[in-house]
């Protein structure tokens, strides 16, 4: 690099201090060549736009990035189900490495379809120490020079059997892909149905402990009053401690589930910011009316790549079987061997010569090629059998599974929370104005609180009952 003058531009931005930004500007200047001089005023007219462009490019490129940055957040503050699964597609690890998988079966293709390439060989020969190489220049010495070209001529339909082979094989990895993307899908569902309900568990949690906490304090004026025993202000102690430390066992789960989804969609470094905001699935949803059992497992990605891969099977045994064709190498060759009468009188000047190999299947033919391919074509359709029978047992699982949780969550929401909320309503009423105890107060809460938590727990698993049934029979929603 020629010394001259020199502009160096630094800037700063941490994505946790977006509002600090640094910037410095530095200017070098060097000597350069008299030749290669610039006056000096339109220099300092270069070097004052130049400062001024930056001044000007900088920010609107620190603007950007800030901006990216708190499109991420807010996406990940109010997570939706969709915005969830197309993160996944993205930044999925496992789904990245199905499709590495799938460009290396296509790339095993490109190979498959290569036919053999010649092969050059130069071999001198005849070198007589005794007598010498004789005189004259390299092409005048009394060696003998051969050149020769080689290619191997594949017979049998090998080539095409190859590529097909590794064709089906790609249409495997293609389904794999597909594959993983629904079992990635599903485990995505799990968890972010997972965060919903540890969601509304710690906020029934925190509600539950301020309650208390609001009740321990009411008791001590009451205790102060002469209103109400020691003993029932310690009991009521105790429980508002039991609650405080479920809320925080309530946190630490919430904390865990977010992880869990960061994990699948590529957001650790802002696990704690994600919120789940997509509502529950409604119980009456339906999917797949007036299609067969068969037919939705027959669309299932692991299905269909089990039976790509008996295709591939099958083409690979008709391979095995074109090893019994023989493959024929030709050669062609140019000598040159000089003749001089002091050196070397044997020498036949220049010559052509060509060659004919086969191999000869004396020892074996191919026996053993042949039955391992046959055993691969029935272990991919083994394969078939045990991927379709999973399949059947996920749809049949699934749909009992979907049965149970939807009478389930249906009691829950139904009657069950409705009648414990009026029931600890009444209890509160009837514990303010004197007419119950304490220890019925406290269990009127504690029983309002499992139900809640059960009813969190009835909703997330007939969600993730319906996800089970959904991708489990191909269908989406």
């Amino acid at each position: 690099m020629k010394p001259g003058n020199a502009v160096a531009v630094e800037g700063r931005w941490s994505p946790a201090r977006p509002d600090r930004r640094r910037i410095s500007l530095r200017a070098r200047h060097s000597v350069m060549p008299p030749d290669k001089a610039i006056k000096p005023a339109m220099y300092t007219l270069l070097s004052m736009r130049l400062h001024h462009l930056i001044r000007l490019a900088l920010p609107c490129v620190l603007f950007v990035a800030v901006e990216a940055h708190g499109q991420v957040a807010a996406t990940l503050g109010a997570l939706t189900l969709p915005s969830a699964e197309s993160l996944l597609t993205q930044k999925n690890r496992d789904i990245a490495l199905a499709r590495r998988a799938q460009e290396q079966a296509g790339a095993d293709v490109i190979t498959a379809g290569q036919r053999p390439n010649p092969q050059f060989s130069w071999t001198t020969q005849n070198i007589n120490p005794n007598r010498g190489i004789g005189n004259g220049d390299p092409r005048a010495k009394t060696v003998d020079s051969i050149a020769r070209i080689d290619q191997l001529i594949e017979r049998g339909n090998k080539a095409e059997l190859r590529t097909e082979t590794a064709r089906r094989l790609e249409g495997a990895a293609r389904e794999d892909v597909r594959d993983t993307i629904r079992q990635q899908q599903l485990a995505l569902r799990f968890a972010y149905y997972d965060l919903l309900a540890a969601q509304e568990k710690a906020a029934a949690a925190g509600e539950t402990a301020q309650l208390f906490g609001k009740t321990a304090e009411a008791a001590q004026l009451r205790l102060k009053a002469g209103d109400l025993a020691a003993t029932d202000v310690s009991r009521i102690r105790v429980d508002v401690l039991r609650a405080q430390n479920d809320a925080r066992a309530a946190e630490a789960d919430l904390a865990r589930a977010r992880v869990n989804l960061a994990y699948l969609i590529g957001a650790e470094a802002n696990a704690q910011e994600i919120r789940a905001v997509t509502p529950w699935p409604r119980q009456d949803n339906a999917v797949g009316q007036g299609v067969t059992t068969d037919e939705r497992l027959e669309a299932r990605p692991d299905v269909r790549a089990a039976r790509a891969r008996i295709a591939a099977a099958d083409k690979a045994r008709e391979l095995a079987q074109s090893l019994r064709t023989r493959d024929v190498s030709v050669g062609l060759q140019y000598e040159h061997w000089p003749n001089q009468a002091d050196f070397n009188n044997q020498g036949t000047g220049n010559s052509f010569g060509v060659a004919f190999s086969i191999p000869l299947f004396l020892r074996h033919n191919n026996e053993g090629e042949i039955a391992r391919a046959q055993a691969d074509w029935y272990a991919a359709r083994d394969a078939l059998d045990r991927t379709f029978a999973q399949a059947r047992s996920d749809v049949s699982r699934a749909t009992g599974d979907l049965a149970a949780a939807r009478e389930r969550v249906a009691r829950f929401e139904g009657e069950l929370v409705k009648e414990a909320e009026r029931t600890a309503a009444a209890a509160e009423f009837a514990f303010k104005n004197g007419a119950i105890g304490v220890m019925d107060l406290l269990d009127a809460r504690r029983t309002l609180k499992a139900i809640q938590i059960d009813a969190a727990n009835a909703r997330a698993d007939h969600a993730k009952a319906w996800a089970a049934f959904v991708l489990s029979t191909g269908v989406m929603e």
